[in-house]
């Protein structure tokens, strides 16, 4: 395992914990988190929507509070994304280099991104 790996593992199982310490597995399926990790990512991008490109570049050294707003927002993506990934059974590590492979199929050095 990598350390990457080790810490998502981590915590994922740090996650699950916090879930069945207070019951709410019932709460906690596949469809409402999905739900719930569209809303945080909405919640992020809410943060970043006014923003110039520019100023979405530098927002985090530009603005402390912003900064801070943006951190949380992708603290609860993360969160959320790591527990469906659980939720689903899906190695989320394994699966994004999987999706890489197919990307650098697609799209080889030197290639443009499709308009």
């Amino acid at each position: 395992m990598s350390p990457v790996t080790d810490d998502l593992d981590a915590l994922r199982d740090r996650l699950l914990r916090f879930v069945s310490d207070r019951d709410w597995e019932r709460f906690h399926t596949p469809k409402n988190l999905a739900m719930a990790l569209a809303g945080e990512v909405g919640e992020l991008l809410a943060e970043l929507q006014w923003l110039t490109p520019e100023e979405s570049v530098t927002v985090m050294a530009a603005d402390p509070d912003a900064a801070a707003r943006i951190r949380s927002e992708v603290a609860d993506v993360t969160n959320y994304l790591v527990h469906l990934a659980a939720a689903l059974d899906i190695d989320l590590v394994a699966n994004a280099h999987h999706k890489l492979d197919e990307v650098e199929l697609r799209y080889p050095p030197g290639a443009q991104p499709r308009a």
